[in-house]
């Protein structure tokens, strides 16, 4: 019998209309140059997208070029609805939008079997939107590719670039790692706290970035520390809040768009 992880969130952080939500994506996209080689990986915000959807726009639009290139997304997120310990895999078969199914892709999935810190957890994974919102996106600029899907729960940032190494591949693989920056500051302490973050994360400096900074910090740690042993550089895309998007400017939400090459 074929498991469907269905969404969670459509309707509240974006469009459950399929034609609504298409043409959403499509404008957001339309907006950014995406000029710029295809990056390894990159890491772009989950919120509402009338918030985070022209940043995470940015990220998107540089993967224009990889399409029927890339056929395996690694995705991950943080646990916002579920404490726990390691990575938490999903036992589904498909994770559903109004798009349409994205096959999970048992076969790398079976690669982690052996990690300590990996686990099949679909309480991890129902109610949790971190991974969901970037899935349209994802659909739009690649149209078919399977998926790993990871919510990080309390995971070192070497237990992350364990898995993010056994599933790293070649240009047919692409790592995304979601992650908002700061939360419910005002506006100027949001972008110094979001300035610094930023900085830490180009400089491939994992160490420097703090809990309440970036709420997806230990994804974002586990791919720095495997790209700092990789060599490989990260370049800052977009760096904006809320109050740039679509909210007020007492109390704002941080996003920040990354691509690691």
């Amino acid at each position: 019998m074929v498991s469907v992880r269905a969404p969670a969130v459509a309707g509240q952080f974006y469009p459950d209309d399929p034609r609504k939500l298409r043409a959403m994506v499509g404008e957001l996209l339309a907006a950014v140059a995406g000029a710029g080689s295809v990056p390894k990986a990159i890491i772009a915000p989950h919120a509402g997208y009338v918030y985070s959807g022209p940043i995470a726009a940015s990220a998107y639009a540089r993967l224009r070029p990889a399409r029927g290139t890339i056929a395996r997304v690694v995705l991950l997120g943080p646990a916002h609805r579920l404490g726990f310990g390691g990575l938490a895999l999903s036992s589904a078969d498909y994770f559903e939008t109004p798009l349409g199914r994205v096959p999970v892709d048992r076969e790398a999935v079976a690669q982690l079997s052996d990690l300590p810190q990996v686990q099949v957890l679909d309480s991890a994974h129902a109610r949790e939107h971190s991974l969901e919102v970037h899935l349209p996106f994802l659909q739009e600029v690649l149209g078919a590719f399977t998926l790993v899907p990871l919510v990080v729960g309390d995971a070192t940032p070497e237990e992350v670039s364990e898995v993010l190494e056994r599933l790293w591949g070649g240009p047919e693989t692409l790592i995304v790692i979601s992650s908002d920056l700061s939360h419910y500051h005002d506006y100027a302490t949001a972008r110094e706290m979001d300035r610094a973050t930023s900085r830490a994360i180009e400089r491939l400096r994992y160490e420097d970035i703090s809990y309440d900074a970036a709420c997806g910090r230990n994804p974002v740690s586990g791919l720095l520390h495997l790209a700092r042993r990789r060599g490989l550089k990260a370049q800052m895309l977009d760096l904006r809040n809320s109050g740039d998007t679509a909210g007020t400017r007492d109390s704002v939400v941080g996003y920040g768009a990354y691509a690691i090459e």
